[in-house]
């Protein structure tokens, strides 16, 4: 299925930081998560000492600059195969491979509609069929066919999960979505390569992705490469997207793989370090436009933080049957949200470098449907006639974490496409 002519093309999709993803894990013949080790969770432990060079303003590819207009952006939770979601695209594919596509098919209306739409891909790839799931995730590479004909422009590579399997597992993980034609960001191959941001144009303007996790599950960062991963840290994230609002970007995204897994409610660091970035910049143009967040594995809020619009987290969009810390199956991790917004440029009178405003806040509740092994819109579905009660308490779940800490009252609204 060939991604649509209309889609803003991907610039340039060379990475600097990712979001951290939390890991669910199979039962005795399945999918059964249970507790990660030690400094797993930031609010047990900080995450592992992960050293980066330090930034630098890479420009953006030069061109004759476009007129600058309003553009819609998208993104979406934790992509995890479990064994049971691989087992599934291989059913799915008809030529013995594995095809991620229609596990998608149910939101690909509304990713592919938006100019810019962003993905976190929190496992890496492995290779010679040896894929599989919790604890230590190696996922077909087909996972980037899937998510570009899905829509995705680039992913978020930064996660708990980005090292399960090395330096080795970046880079198939980096190469498939080059292949696939998707940008990204978090994880990296080349020093050069985690110092720039993942460069993503939507109608005239300059969009630059940046991501980080917490940590990687105690595993070290590759002799050598102490760059591999982006960590989460306010300092660096702050200088990053300095010097790419100094490269020219019209707006900064920042993906975050934060939180406590299964607790709706935001933690201390994720308010505190939103509180932070946020305040950072000028008044007319903070340094960060938007920041999204992954890895709870349930829904959280939203929130407008020092007047820029936080997704604290969107929960998981792909992942086997889910098992909370109690050992118990929880609903809640196979639910979660489509975050869109749409950025308008500055008017005139307006320095034309002022800050771009979000005009429009939507969230779509989103399901996965883990007996049809089908990503579900649940909104539309209703719309549509489903009487399924399991769709109708998954949208009332999301809908009730999102707006949890006020988001209504800043505008915030509930969509179905």
């Amino acid at each position: 299925m060939p991604r649509s002519p209309r889609r803003a093309a991907a610039v340039t999709a060379v990475l600097l930081g990712a979001a951290a993803a939390a890991c669910a894990g199979p039962p005795p013949a399945g999918d059964r998560p249970v507790p990660g080790p030690a400094g797993s969770s930031p609010a047990a432990a900080g995450p592992p000492a992960l050293v980066l060079a330090p930034a630098a303003p890479v420009a953006p590819p030069a061109g004759r600059p476009a007129a600058k207009r309003a553009f819609t952006l998208v993104a979406s939770g934790d992509v995890l195969p479990h064994d049971s979601v691989i087992r599934r695209a291989r059913l799915d594919s008809e030529d013995g491979g594995y095809d991620f596509a229609p596990m998608l098919a149910g939101v690909r209306p509304v990713v592919s509609a938006a100019d810019l739409a962003i993905c976190h891909m929190e496992t890496v790839y492995g290779a010679d069929g040896d894929y599989r799931g919790y604890p230590a995730f190696t996922s077909p590479p087909q996972v980037a066919r899937g998510l570009a004909d899905t829509g995705y422009d680039s992913c978020s590579t930064a996660s708990n999960h980005s090292l399960d399997d090395g330096a080795e597992g970046i880079r198939r993980t980096l190469d498939a979505l080059d292949a696939a034609g998707v940008g990204h960001t978090g994880s990296a191959r080349t020093e050069s390569e985690a110092r720039t941001p993942a460069w993503l144009a939507a109608r005239g303007a300059r969009v630059a992705q940046l991501a980080y996790t917490y940590g990687t599950n105690g595993y070290p960062l590759p002799e050598g490469q102490p760059w591999a991963v982006a960590p989460m840290e306010r300092d660096r994230i702050l200088a990053d997207a300095r010097a790419a609002r100094r490269a020219g970007a019209d707006v900064v995204v920042v993906s975050l793989h934060w939180g406590t897994e299964w607790q709706t409610e935001p933690d201390e660091i994720q308010r505190e370090l939103a509180r932070g970035l946020t305040a950072a910049g000028p008044a007319d143009r903070p340094d960060i436009d938007l920041i999204i967040g992954t890895h709870a594995h349930v829904p959280q809020a939203y929130e407008k933080v020092n007047g820029t619009w936080v997704v604290y987290g969107m929960g998981d969009q792909i992942a086997g049957p889910m098992f909370n810390h109690s050992g118990g199956f929880d609903a809640r991790g196979n639910q979660g949200s489509i975050a869109r917004f749409t950025f308008a440029p500055p008017l005139p009178p307006l320095r034309p470098d002022a800050r771009w405003e979000v005009r429009r806040a939507e969230f779509i509740p989103q399901l996965m449907d883990i007996g049809a092994g089908r990503v579900i819109n649940v909104a539309d579905a209703l719309d549509r006639g489903a009487d399924r009660d399991d769709y109708r308490e998954a949208l009332e779940s999301v809908r009730t974490a999102v707006l949890s800490r006020g988001a209504s009252a800043d505008g915030l609204t509930m969509s179905s496409r």
